[in-house]
């Protein structure tokens, strides 16, 4: 009531006053609302940046790089920047999370579940618990539920241009790749990079034989138990048989012996010289039956251990094989300061049990950091390309504690770790140096997911946290050619992390979650 009073005698005031009554109006707007004003001059702008194309021909993308600062998104392949194009990020308290993420799954056609069946086409899922990027509405300024909106032709145009792994980096501000060098960063061979796909190929023929071989094993074993289990019977029948003879050879042993008249001693002869017979001719029969069975239980006992031992040359040459193959893939390497651990984590392309995702093997072993309280920071070191010396290397850091290569220089690599995977490192392999740990998204079907605790996490934590899975114990380097097996384990042991907000450290989550929560927003 009183504004609109106020607005009435400004109307009046506007007529009688001219040009005066109309600053006296401006300047009392201006005190009725002045932190909306100001809200909504900060928070939309008049001109968002415009879709932009590389005047070049793309290659493929191997990062994307989101900025919540400035709400845009850049796609680089090896040679640069290729698109661009303004987004829509999470508004407050549902604040898109910041840090380190990969391309986990794909949707052409996707409706969420978590917001009344809302449209997102092209979706690109980067955790479990439903963030993503996709088409949608951009007004200009945040507006989502926690997800990255990109304009609806951008999205569809480079759906099928990216792959599952890829990296997408969220940073508070505008972060971009410098070319970076440093002893640490893998340094493939020449040689092991030529040989390495022949003796995948070899390895995996080498595997398949073996495979084969210990099917046909198992099932000739599988015949013996019950051959035996005939020869046995038998034998014990025959056994038996003769124990019984034997028992009654003995009695007409001592009938004779004990007889006290010639009839007595005449019908206890003929009693012993029938048992004897009986168990001369029972012991001719288990003679020759254990005779015969011999060689068949001998059979029987090999067709076991062959089997034994061709299962056993299964599972070596499926992991030699596996690991042959896993070597073709680029290798991502995780450091966290705050568990003291390096991870290790590389695409099998096999398709989750669920459904959900493809599966990424890994493993996890412990790294010594230099002053190990001192913050790192967050840096993303990614291989872009082959050169003369290896590979071309790009730096990306979104959180700055340390330098990056001040944070490089403190980490000492495992070497028996190093020299199992730097020889066939590949384009796009990638290690990152963080001060978070993993976090809770990181699964068997993610790559690795980490969130900066020191930005607003809304859209994060809002979503219904994922729960426990089996995981990779990260041990050994595992069966099957994966780096590790998978059992039950608690994550929240994790040494250091101090920092639980949200529930958001690693923690691993259920195959079946991913049909109960979608990306929405």
């Amino acid at each position: 009531m009183v504004i609109r009073f106020r607005a009435a005698q400004s109307t009046v005031a506007i007529r009688r006053g001219g040009l005066p009554a109309i600053v006296a109006l401006a300047a009392m707007a201006a005190l009725t609302a002045p932190n909306a004003g100001a809200a909504a001059k900060q928070a939309r702008p008049t001109s968002p940046p415009a879709e932009t194309v590389a005047p070049r021909e793309a290659g493929e993308p191997i990062m994307a790089i989101v900025s919540i600062n400035t709400q845009h998104v850049t796609f680089y392949d090896a040679d640069g920047w290729i698109w661009r194009a303004p987004v829509s990020t999470g508004v407050k308290d549902r604040e898109t999370p910041a840090g380190i993420f990969a391309v986990i799954e794909k949707d052409k056609d996707h409706h969420s579940s978590m917001y009344d069946d809302a449209w997102m086409p092209n979706m690109q899922r980067i955790t479990w618990n439903g963030v993503a990027l996709h088409g949608g509405p951009l007004p200009g300024y945040a507006a989502s539920h926690g997800c990255v909106r990109m304009p609806y032709g951008f999205a569809e145009k480079l759906f099928d241009k990216t792959w599952i792994g890829m990296r997408v980096i969220i940073s508070p501000n505008d972060a971009e790749p410098v070319e970076f060098t440093h002893p640490a960063l893998l340094v493939p061979k020449a040689e092991a990079l030529a040989a390495a796909p022949a003796r995948a190929e070899m390895l995996g023929r080498e595997a398949e034989e073996a495979a084969r071989a210990a099917d046909e094993a198992k099932k000739a074993a599988a015949k013996a138990p019950r051959e035996i289990g005939l020869l046995t019977s038998s034998l014990r029948k025959l056994e038996g048989l003769k124990a019984r003879a034997d028992a009654e050879l003995a009695a007409a042993d001592k009938a004779l012996a004990a007889a006290k008249t010639d009839e007595a001693r005449a019908r206890a002869e003929e009693r012993k010289q029938r048992a004897a017979a009986k168990a001369v001719d029972l012991a001719t029969q288990l003679d020759a039956a254990r005779a015969d069975a011999k060689p068949k239980l001998d059979a029987a006992a090999a067709a076991k251990d062959a089997a034994r031992v061709a299962q056993a040359r299964k599972v070596d040459t499926a992991k030699a094989a596996g690991e042959a193959k896993l070597a073709l893939e680029p290798v991502s390497i995780y450091i966290s300061r705050a568990t003291q651990k390096l991870y290790i984590r590389r695409n099998t392309h096999k398709p989750a049990p669920d459904g959900g995702g493809e599966v990424f093997a890994s493993l996890e072993v412990p790294v010594t950091i230099r002053d190990p309280h001192k913050p790192l920071g967050t840096h993303v070191f990614t291989a872009m390309a082959r050169n003369e010396s290896g590979l071309r290397w790009t730096a990306v850091t979104i959180d700055n504690a340390d330098d990056a290569k001040s944070a490089l220089d403190r980490v000492t690599f495992p070497q028996d770790v190093i020299d199992r995977i730097a020889p066939t490192a590949m384009p796009r392999s990638s290690i990152i140096v963080s001060d978070e740990p993993l976090s809770a998204e990181t699964n068997y079907r993610t790559e690795f997911v980490a969130v900066l605790s020191n930005q607003p996490q809304g859209g994060f934590i809002t979503r219904k946290p994922t729960v426990d899975v089996e995981v990779a114990d990260g041990t050994f380097w595992g069966d099957n050619g994966l780096f590790g097996s998978f059992y039950p384990r608690d994550w929240d042991s994790q040494t250091g992390n101090t920092r639980r907000r949200g529930r958001q450290y690693f923690r691993p989550v259920q195959p079946d979650y991913y049909q109960q929560f979608q990306p929405g927003g």
